[in-house]
Order: C-alpha cells, then structure tokens, then sequence
C-alpha cells in the first residue's frame, strides 16, 4: 500500500481528526500560502503557534508535519511524486478559497478523499424539505441538525507511521501579530481552555450574554483553526442536558448553519443575500475610521472595537452592537465593517463573520431584517454597572455606574474633564439612542 499525502488546512489536531484514521503510512503535510500572508496578522501567529504545535504531537507518535511554502495545489502535487503517494486525503471546506483548490487537485489526477472534520455535520448532510441545497433559516436548520446522525468521536493516535527520509522543512519564524493581548494558538493550550471551559458550561445560558462577566467559552479561535473538534465539544454539550449546554449547543448550530449557507453561496463575503436590501448605504470615511478607533462617542460601541483591537476577539454581544451601530445607525456599508474584523479577528473565518455581518445588516439570513440594535438600552441591559465599557474605555473609567453609558448626559465641567469624544457629528441627535 502506498503512502497517501494528509493535507492539513483548518484541521491542526490530532484529537478526533479523520484526516489520520486509517491504515498505511500518512505523509503529514501543511503548504503556507503566501497569498494568504498579509490577510491578518493575528491569524499568522496564531496559526504558526498553531503548526508548531501539531508538529510536536506528531513528532510524539513517530511522524512529523512537513511544512512546505508556496501555490498548495503545486507543493501538494510535488511532494505526491516525491513520495509515490496517488491519494490526497483532506477535510471538506466551503469557501471559494477551498473549493478551487480542492477542484485543482482533482485535475491532477490524483485522488481525492474528502472527510469531516470542520463543521460537527458536513454542509448537506441534512436539507429541507421540498428541495434546496440549504437552509435560509435557522430554526427548522437547527431541529434537523439536532437529530441528525452524527458520527463517532476518534481517539488521538498512540503511532502514525510516515516513510522515512522526506526533509521536514522548516516551519518559519512565528510573526507578530497586532494584538497585544491575543491568546495563544494551538491543540494544547485548546484543551486546557476546553476542559476548564467545560465546567463553566451548566451556567451558560445565564451568564454568556453578561459582557462584564465574560462568561464565553473564547474557543472560538481554535474551531476556526481546528484546534479543537467541533463535533468533540458538540457532543460534550449534547451529553448535558443543563440550560447552559442547550444553549451553547444551540451556538454550535450556528456555525454549522453558516457553513452550509456558505456552501450554497460562496460570495458571502461580497454580496448580499437580499440585494434588495443592499442600497442606500452612506459613505463617511471619517465616521468610519472613528468606528474603527473606538472613537464614536458611544461607550458600548467604542469599548467592542478597542477590545477587538487589543486582544483579537471581541464578545459576541459587542459584535452585534458594533455592527448594529455601524450598519443601522451610521448607515453605512456592511463590507468595510466586514473586513476590519477580518483584518484582526483571530477566529475570523468566511461562514461565520460575514454570515454574522450579513445577518445584522439586514442582507443575510435573518427573518427580522429592519430589526435596530439600540447601544444604550444593549449597554444598560448587558453591561449594567458599565464595568465592560471602563475595562476597555479607560478614558470613562471614574464615572460611576451607568452614567458611564450615557457621558454626554453628565454636567458640562465633567464632560470636559473626561477626554473623551461626544457622539459622531453624523449623528448627534439623542432621539437616535431612544427608538428601538
């Protein structure tokens, strides 16, 4: 039996990863693709951090990732010949990204072999009745899901057996990435989150919106990379049947959701699902970039995007108020708003950023497309003693309790004394913080 070239993409574990189930020897492979370089430098560190780590499991059990730079399809080809190997074995994906590449090595004659191993359910493992590729709405998505067969959790290899003499390469040096306080990437560190994670998860449902609390798994960034098997943690919720691991489950869905949605329509990061919807934006470039520095006068919002910039990651709640406030308060496109995430989000990945972007714009898959996120009554609501904004906002951070949502409201001396900004010119009039 010849060797078959495991190629590595967004699946960098050894725990539940079907890419090294099997028999024969497997030829570990990871292609760095220059193209994809300067897209985040947050994602390279972590993804670097990432690969080294794997390399160290696989080294464990007798193999090695071999790291290789250049077009993937290309070095993939070559190492095939090198080593004799006719079958390339690798996770299904669904961005355009994936699906060219996955087309290009078909035409090479190679074979291909597609498993799980992103998503809990490959996209299109369950579909609607009465036709359809996928599902446009979440909820009857979801009840199928849930019932769905899902398949097995496999164990981490004790062995793997690779052919000798194949120079390794050399994994480069782990760059910098931009924010300061970003967590460290790879299989490791993710399960020692995972484990202390899974203690948090009965309170869940309670606590994961309180954003002073902060009371999220921050696994997000390891399922992106697959550092973590989705169906691995999936299943840990579904075995618990406490209100916080339904819910989180219920998290876990949405990912899935995006993803087959993704699979039906691969421009998700460029068009609009409802073009209808799409028209009318405002183009402020000055608004824009002071809703970028976390400068637009409205704490909530400024507090998301400072945290974004500083640690990689932002609370799920802030996303959605920071998009809220960009696309149905400042009126402006969803797109720029969308890259800037992609440009420091460590777990920022295709399906679910820009579903997320195209669902709270109005243009995606959301029953409820006009709906407004009103910052000051999410402030009040999730951030009630404004402890999350004076983390971030260090600027408001001797006002006390909730005024410090509202600062234009307090006495003019202390306004002056505060340096810090009132709201956008674009949009000083207060009846906005009012309407739903």
């Amino acid at each position: 039996m010849s060797a078959r070239i495991a190629l590595f993409t967004r699946d960098l574990r050894i725990h539940d990863n079907p890419l090294l189930s099997g028999a024969g020897e497997v030829v570990p492979l990871f292609v760095l693709d220059p193209r994809l370089r300067d897209l985040s430098a947050n994602r390279q560190r972590f993804l670097h951090q990432s690969l080294a780590d794997l390399r160290t499991s696989l080294r464990q059990r007798g193999a090695d990732l071999v790291i290789r730079e250049g077009d993937p399809v290309a070095e993939t080809v070559k190492l095939a010949r090198e080593v004799d190997a006719s079958t390339i074995t690798m996770a299904g994906d669904v961005t355009g990204y994936a699906q060219r590449r996955e087309r290009r090595l078909r035409d090479e004659r190679l074979q291909v072999e597609i498993v799980p191993g992103v998503t809990v359910l490959p996209p299109g493992a369950v579909r609607p009745g009465g036709g359809g590729n996928s599902y446009r709405v979440f909820t009857p998505y979801f009840k199928s899901w849930e019932k769905a067969a899902w398949r097995k959790v496999t164990a981490a290899p004790d062995t793997i057996t690779m052919p000798a003499g194949i120079a390794p390469g050399i994994l480069p040096k782990t760059p910098d990435g931009e924010s300061p306080d970003a967590i460290a990437g790879g299989e490791t560190e993710a399960r020692l989150r995972l484990r202390d994670w899974l203690k948090s998860l009965p309170q869940y449902g309670d606590e994961h919106d309180d954003m002073a609390a902060d009371n999220t798994s921050r696994l997000s960034a390891y399922l992106r990379f697959g550092c973590l098997s989705p169906l691995e943690l999936a299943m840990a919720a579904k075995s618990d049947d406490s209100p916080g691991a339904q819910a989180y489950l219920r998290q876990l869905c949405w990912r899935d959701f995006y993803y087959q949605v993704t699979a039906a329509f691969p421009r998700i990061s460029t068009q609009a699902m409802r073009p209808a919807a799409d028209q009318n934006w405002r183009y402020d470039d000055d608004a824009l970039q002071h809703w970028k520095d976390g400068l637009t006068g409205v704490p909530i919002v400024d507090a998301g995007m400072r945290q974004l910039r500083a640690e990689g990651w932002m609370h799920n709640r802030a996303r959605l108020i920071t998009a809220a406030f960009l696309t149905k308060h400042l009126g402006i496109d969803w797109r720029p708003g969308l890259q800037w995430f992609f440009r420091w989000l460590l777990d920022g990945d295709v399906p679910n950023n820009s579903g997320n972007w195209q669902w709270t714009a109005g243009t995606g898959n959301d029953t409820r497309p006009y709906r407004r996120f009103n910052p000051i009554r999410q402030a009040q609501r999730f951030d009630a003693e404004g402890v999350y904004v004076r983390r971030y906002v260090p600027e408001l951070k001797n006002v006390a309790g909730v005024a410090v949502h509202q600062p234009w409201r307090l006495p003019e001396p202390v306004r002056r004394g505060l340096d810090y900004p009132g709201p956008l010119e674009s949009h000083r009039d207060e009846a906005v913080w009012l309407r739903g």
